[in-house]
């Protein structure tokens, strides 16, 4: 099965975001920290708590995380939305909710022209989140 991972630089808030998620949807989440990596030499005193990866496991969700920022340097979620397939109405409500607080919804919950509720929203992190759930593609009628 073909998956999609996001990862996300948080400049500095990787921790922070990361255990905001696992809050909200559950899973395993594993942090890294630059202090006792391979490039822990290479770095800045400054840098050696922040998070070097991240990672959030729950079933086949995975989202990836971490501080380290490149050359082109940090915009904050311009150009990305992360895309949650939901498995029930029970689920896509209780994502929303989590996820969204002390976000802002750009498009609230409802049942679209394609059959399945979708909402999206940024996070308090700036991330946006596009939830979808389709019924149909659940078996059910």
């Amino acid at each position: 099965m073909t998956q999609i991972n996001a990862y996300i630089t948080f400049n500095g808030k990787c921790r922070e975001a990361m255990t905001f998620y696992q809050e909200c949807i559950g899973g395993e989440l594993e942090l890294q920290t630059v202090e006792g990596s391979a490039i822990e030499a290479q770095c800045p005193e400054a840098m050696k708590g922040q998070i070097l990866h991240s990672a959030l496991t729950k079933d086949p969700l995975l989202l990836m995380g971490t501080d380290m920022i490149g050359p082109e340097g940090y915009t904050k979620g311009t150009n990305m939305a992360l895309s949650l397939n939901c498995s029930s109405e029970e689920e896509i409500n209780l994502f929303f909710a989590r996820l969204s607080e002390g976000g802002s919804v750009i498009h609230p919950l409802r049942v679209e022209f394609w059959g399945a509720t979708f909402g999206v929203f940024n996070d308090r992190f700036g991330i946006r989140w596009m939830l979808n759930y389709d019924k149909k593609l659940q078996g059910l009628p």
